[in-house]
């Protein structure tokens, strides 16, 4: 045991700037393998990430829906803000 702390009282110079979540330690001290945080945290991610998709098609769909009604009341304002993203994406 006392060459094991040896050990890993060597490695200490090579992981000094080494953080590790403090959610890390609490997977090990009920048990869980450190691994499973690492699980989790990706799928959080993934979830989250479909979320926010989601809520970017919507607004998508929400701004065609919205200047396809704006041409028909303002269909020369319109065209002006059409020939204005036009160029500004061009300029992009």
């Amino acid at each position: 045991m006392i060459t094991g702390l040896q050990d890993v009282d060597k490695c200490r110079q090579q992981l000094h700037d080494i953080n590790v979540p403090l959610e890390v330690f609490e997977y090990i001290d009920q048990g869980r393998n450190p691994q499973l945080y690492t699980k989790e945290c990706l799928e959080r991610a993934l979830a989250k990430n479909e979320q926010v998709k989601g809520k970017i098609d919507t607004l998508k769909k929400f701004k065609g829906l919205l200047v396809h009604e704006l041409s028909k009341v303002f269909p020369e304002e319109m065209s002006k803000y059409r020939a204005i993203r036009c160029e500004d994406h061009l300029s992009t």
